[in-house]
């Protein structure tokens, strides 16, 4: 095979990765479209419901008295509220803190069974044995860095009281402007909030829950007979769960949760290979049932969590090796590497420039939202895309990789009124 060959090959392959990259992703530009046509109504009649917290807690004793405080500061009846925090293999005082603000807690310590899906099968053992689930309508899984707005449990009562059994929020961030890293993660978390879930609410598909702020009813957690979502991405495995169970997840963009980013690019890879490589262990177990609900009825939602849980980034990531490599053999072969070379720039530049149009609408429409400095806000636009094209090696690592659970630290301690 000759050198040109080799590369005409490449470009064929290359074709080949375009389409699917556009089976991928083109249906979320008519998302970004949505908003401005489509509202999602304010419920008008609620019921109160009694709700339990669930909080895994590790070492957090700096930031976790903060949530329990915004919790405790919720316009909604306090008598109808119970807070549970799992203290999972702590070393700190975060079981003796978080008791003294009225939190029931258990402790647990394995070393073995780690993660945050273990903890919340633990935590909600616990609660079965001791309390009954049947006490309670619904349970809202929070992370204990997180701040809760004032209204965040009416207006989740208000969508909850709609007769969705699982609902998530809008995610917010309380510490945008410390540096690239957690503004591309607080971008990108808005861009999910506003462009995704809030039009697949709209248009009355399916919403994804995403780690933290969301709500299922004690008719879910039965079902499932416990939190039995042990992957690396126990979130997305909730997911899929239920979509293929015929669920629909709804969206309250009344509720807004301020979550907390890392700002180290360490923790940050480590942190999102842990996500990529959780997205493959979801699509190797689910991935020929959401295929083949494509096919059925709400099949669009299988469609689309499919197409969440098989990244695009990851057929940039070969895309690019791909040119890489012809690109080295071309040249020590004696040929021209300039078309591999502009075929990888070509790449490079397209993911720039979709990764900016996918910053550039929620910096726009949630500004007032978003609690930074006018010129770390405007910075962050031009390096929102970076930060998501360095999912391209992560994402390629992630197939290779293996990987185990870590937990992230937070340190920013700051209440909710600090926000405002």
């Amino acid at each position: 095979m000759t050198t040109e060959e080799f590369v005409n090959i490449i470009g064929y392959i290359n074709t080949g990765i375009g389409v699917l990259l556009w089976l991928c992703i083109a249906y979320r530009f008519f998302y970004l479209a949505v908003p401005f046509f489509k509202k999602i109504p304010v419920p008008s009649k609620t019921v109160l419901h009694r709700y339990a917290i669930l909080i895994s807690a590790r070492n957090e004793e700096q930031v976790i008295p903060h949530l329990l405080q915004s919790i405790a500061a919720q316009n909604y009846p306090r008598e109808l509220i119970s807070v549970f925090v799992c203290a999972d293999n702590c070393t700190d005082a975060t079981a003796e803190v978080c008791r003294k603000a009225g939190a029931t807690v258990y402790e647990r310590f394995d070393t073995k069974m780690i993660g945050k899906g273990y903890a919340m099968n633990y935590l909600l053992g616990c609660i079965r044995r001791d309390f009954g689930w049947s006490g309670f309508d619904g349970f809202l899984v929070i992370d204990a860095d997180n701040l809760l707005a004032e209204n965040y449990l009416t207006e989740m009562n208000r969508t909850f009281s709609q007769g969705y059994r699982v609902i998530t929020s809008y995610r917010n961030t309380k510490n945008y402007g410390d540096n690239w890293i957690s503004s591309g993660y607080a971008l990108w978390f808005l861009h999910e909030a506003k462009y995704l879930n809030y039009s697949r609410a709209a248009l009355g598909t399916s919403c994804a829950v995403s780690g933290t702020g969301f709500l299922f009813s004690r008719d879910i957690l039965e079902k499932a007979g416990n939190w039995n979502f042990f992957l690396l991405t126990e979130d997305i495995e909730f997911t899929i769960w239920n979509v293929l169970d015929g669920e629909t997840i709804g969206y309250c963009p009344r509720a807004v949760i301020y979550d907390e980013q890392p700002t180290s690019f360490r923790q940050s890879w480590r942190q999102r290979l842990r996500w990529a490589k959780g997205y493959i262990q979801v699509f190797r177990k689910y991935g020929t049932k959401l295929i083949s609900g494509m096919f059925r009825k709400k099949g669009f939602a299988c469609y689309d969590m499919a197409m969440s849980i098989l990244p695009a980034v990851i057929l940039t990531a070969l895309s690019l090796v791909l040119n890489t490599v012809s690109a080295v053999i071309t040249l020590a072969a004696g040929g021209n590497a300039l078309p591999v070379i502009f075929m990888l720039a070509q790449t490079l530049a397209g993911s720039y420039g979709t990764m900016f149009l996918l910053g550039i609408l929620p910096l726009i429409t949630e500004w007032k939202n978003i609690r930074a400095e006018r010129g770390k806000k405007l910075l962050s636009l031009f390096t929102f895309p970076l930060f998501m094209m360095t999912y391209i090696p992560i994402s390629f690592v992630s197939l290779f990789a293996r990987v185990e659970w870590k937990p992230i630290e937070h340190s920013r301690a700051m209440g909710i009124d600090e926000l405002k």
